[in-house]
């Protein structure tokens, strides 16, 4: 389960950003369609990281980034929902990720 690896790395990342803060009221993040992220897994490892740490009972909210690609049998920047999916222009599979791949602590609410 890599989003235990994940939530805490996002901790880390709190905890230097909100040091000296006794409270993190929340935490928003901008995660990808194509990041390959399970979001319930990654809100309850959140949960179970923030114990007894500045960030416990912070909200996690979640604001999702489609994901997009390059096709290059039509040359176009076209949504790509899933890896592996066909281009929705074209119907073809020369395709490379060029967003919604990634993950990112966008804000906190910090006492």
């Amino acid at each position: 389960m890599h989003e235990m690896s994940l939530a805490e790395g996002i901790l880390q990342i709190v905890e230097s950003q909100a040091a000296g803060s006794p409270k993190v009221h929340s935490v928003t993040l901008s995660v990808g369609e194509l990041a390959g992220v399970e979001l319930e897994s990654l809100k309850f490892c959140f949960d179970v990281v923030t114990r007894e740490t500045s960030a416990e009972g912070a909200s996690l909210e979640i604001e999702s980034v489609p994901g997009s690609a390059f096709c290059f049998d039509c040359l176009a920047q076209v949504p790509l929902a899933r890896r592996g999916d066909p281009c929705p222009r074209c119907e073809g599979y020369q395709l490379t990720v060029v967003g919604g791949d990634q993950m990112k602590v966008k804000s906190l609410e910090i006492e």
